[in-house]
């Protein structure tokens, strides 16, 4: 993560941040046909490479394998295309966005409107410690931690352990979690979204598995739908939780500056940046959820203030998942080593 002094502050902190709101407003407008065709060009390659290891399953069962883990990247970016909807920002139409977030739902295992009530209290919340909890990965402060029992503090250390957070983490969360409207479960339309979603998906299933058994679903569903949210839980992780990030008391809090300061610019590789759909431009994503993930490239070309701020390459990524507790006394994210160490 790029570091800075008050100094030497990024560009864009030279700016205020809600003047960028005013900025960014100018790439709002989704382009129907840029659209369609980004549906196209990710939905194609899906179906085709399903189809690919449902024929190598005659031949082998690792090719049938390897071709659903790379299929699961596509599902990454189904989702995002999902992400986009949600925040009305793929169509001029609401209700286009809407229709085409509740289908793409189900071969995410996420139901639509569930996942966009969900996704707006994160977008309204983030960085806010006192409205953490819908929408979020859960993060204590150092002092929550230190007020902890022993089987508190042993609850929050195995939650954070990466193996459990990247590894079993996406199977419970998109598998078990997403079947039900969690946090949610007192308002009928979000029931009628998650059970329509698995009622379809259990009708997919069926008939995936009336024309060729378990081994499709074992070797082709179950593979590709933990790659995808095994890296979606990553990049979703990275975009939020780094050593400078931004937390602050409900009274300190402010939507803008959170957005700005709280979410991370994830430098991938373009391959990557392509499969991610440009998530990783998630500063930008958070100040502005209404421009679409292919105007995304357009604004860091247009505003190289922004391209400054909160850079994290992969390599710098990894050191995020050893980050555990937000100290709010040097306002950064501390890893229970480092805890232990100042606080004892």
């Amino acid at each position: 993560m790029t570091k800075h002094t008050d100094l030497n502050p990024p560009l864009a902190e030279t700016k205020d941040a809600r003047d960028w709101v005013k900025v960014l407003s100018k790439y709002r407008d989704p382009n129907w046909r840029q659209s369609w065709f980004e549906v196209i060009v990710t939905a194609g390659p899906f179906l085709v490479l399903w189809a690919l290891a449902w024929w190598a399953l005659s031949y082998s069962y690792l090719l049938a394998l390897g071709l659903s883990v790379i299929n699961g990247l596509f599902l990454v970016r189904l989702f995002t295309i999902q992400h986009d909807c949600g925040h009305g920002s793929f169509f001029t139409s609401r209700e286009a966005c809407d229709w085409l977030g509740r289908v793409l739902g189900v071969l995410t295992l996420t139901p639509y409107d569930v996942w966009r009530r969900t996704h707006s209290i994160h977008h309204s919340a983030h960085g806010n410690l006192g409205r953490r909890g819908i929408g979020d990965i859960h993060t204590m402060t150092v002092e929550e931690y230190r007020a902890q029992g022993w089987f508190g503090r042993l609850s929050y250390r195995i939650y954070r352990n990466p193996i459990v957070l990247f590894g079993f983490g996406p199977s419970y969360l998109f598998f078990f979690q997403n079947r039900l409207p969690v946090g949610l479960m007192n308002m009928s339309k979000y029931w009628v979204s998650a059970m329509a979603t698995n009622l379809v998906l259990l009708i997919a299933l069926g008939v995936i598995f009336y024309f060729g058994g378990l081994a499709p679903i074992f070797l082709i569903f179950v593979p590709s739908t933990l790659t995808a949210a095994t890296v979606g839980m990553w990049l979703f992780y990275v975009q939020h939780q780094f050593e400078d990030a931004h937390w602050k008391d409900d009274e300190d809090w402010q939507l803008h500056d959170a957005a700005l300061h709280g979410s991370s610019y994830y430098v991938l590789p373009k391959a990557l940046q392509w499969m991610s759909a440009n998530i990783g431009i998630h500063h930008v994503h958070h100040l502005y959820s209404r421009i679409p993930f292919y105007r995304l490239p357009e604004v860091l070309r247009d505003q190289p203030e922004l391209a400054s701020n909160n850079r994290m390459t992969i390599r710098e990524s990894l050191a995020s998942a050893r980050l555990h507790l937000w100290d709010q006394s040097s306002n950064r994210l501390l890893s229970f080593r480092q805890v232990r160490k100042i606080y004892g």
